[in-house]
């Protein structure tokens, strides 16, 4: 493989990309064969990168070798909590704290081709997307479900703080933090 190169893109440019980056997740994803199930996962994954470049500090890194690998993309937690609304139970103190002072950078997603899917790709992607952001604290929202993504999360460092469930939907999501710099939760 081409040696992979990770780039930071902006706003306009992660919207000129949205198709691909469709094209990537249909790619990385484990769907059905049906083609009615990859329409519809395709679409509601551009509604989802779609609604996260909108958001204030919106932010994304993708890898590039001879095409597109792989992306991270997410946006800085609002100071006033909703991104933990649904959690059960409650929030450890010091996460409440990194969240009101406006701290935490949540990362929404994280791709890399089938054929390139590399640990190594996506870890060096969050990490980037991370670093390059002042929070102290990384977070995301991994569907309890899929133990792969939980299994890479956990060898990346990140923390399981407890369990949150969406109104919107069935989904059980487990929450995960990193602590980034000289912060722990």
């Amino acid at each position: 493989m081409d040696a992979v190169r990770l780039r930071r893109v902006n706003r306009g440019q992660a919207e000129e990309l949205c198709e691909d980056l469709a094209d990537l997740y249909v790619g990385s994803s484990d769907l059905t064969p049906s083609e009615e199930y990859r329409t519809r996962s395709r679409e509601d994954f551009l509604h989802h990168v779609t609604g996260d470049i909108r958001r204030p500090g919106f932010a994304m890194v993708i890898a590039e070798a001879t095409s597109l690998v792989g992306c991270a993309f997410g946006f800085p937690v609002r100071s006033d909590g909703l991104w933990w609304h649904g959690f059960d139970g409650t929030l450890p103190p010091s996460i409440e704290q990194l969240t009101e002072s406006g701290n935490v950078f949540a990362v929404t997603k994280i791709l890399v081709a089938a054929p390139e899917q590399d640990d190594d790709i996506a870890r060096r992607l969050q990490q980037r997307l991370l670093t390059d952001h002042q929070a102290s604290l990384g977070a995301t929202l991994v569907d309890q479900a899929d133990h792969p993504s939980l299994a890479a999360f956990r060898s990346w460092g990140w923390k399981d703080v407890g369990e949150v469930r969406k109104p919107a939907g069935p989904i059980v999501f487990r929450a995960l933090v990193l602590p980034l710099g000289s912060e722990r939760p």
